[in-house]
């Protein structure tokens, strides 16, 4: 899910969607009003799935998609190699993760871990 927002609007620490990925952002620079336009933001962000870096520039009254990014909780109920399964202790769905680089060897059963989920990705944030 997503929804629009104006780039005036926009602080560091959101979220924006910058080719189809959600991206949180780290700065936004906005330039004075030219002699025939408007001013201009230049939005600076990294990939919340996968942490590249992207940049953007919108006139500031562009309309931008802004991702829905849930924050939710989750019981480890198996280890499959490099493969977690969980259960959302609001939904009870239960679904598969890959185990992130960082997070290896770190995770057992029966743990609660954070996860972010937005656009259909998962994303493990903390143990």
């Amino acid at each position: 899910m997503k929804e629009m927002a104006e780039v005036r609007e926009l602080k560091a620490n959101r979220y924006i969607i910058i080719d189809d990925e959600p991206c949180k952002i780290m700065s936004i620079t906005t330039s004075k009003p030219g002699k025939h336009g408007e001013a201009k933001a230049r939005i600076e962000a990294i990939g919340v799935f996968d942490n590249q870096k992207r940049s953007a520039i919108f006139p500031v009254r562009h309309k931008v998609a802004v991702p829905k990014i849930d924050k939710r909780r989750a019981q480890v109920i198996a280890i499959m190699g490099d493969k977690i399964q969980l259960m959302d202790l609001e939904t009870y769905e239960t679904f598969e993760m890959e185990i992130p680089p960082e997070f290896k060897g770190e995770i057992k059963e029966g743990e609660d871990i954070d996860y972010i989920q937005a656009m259909g990705k998962r994303k493990i944030t903390r143990i």
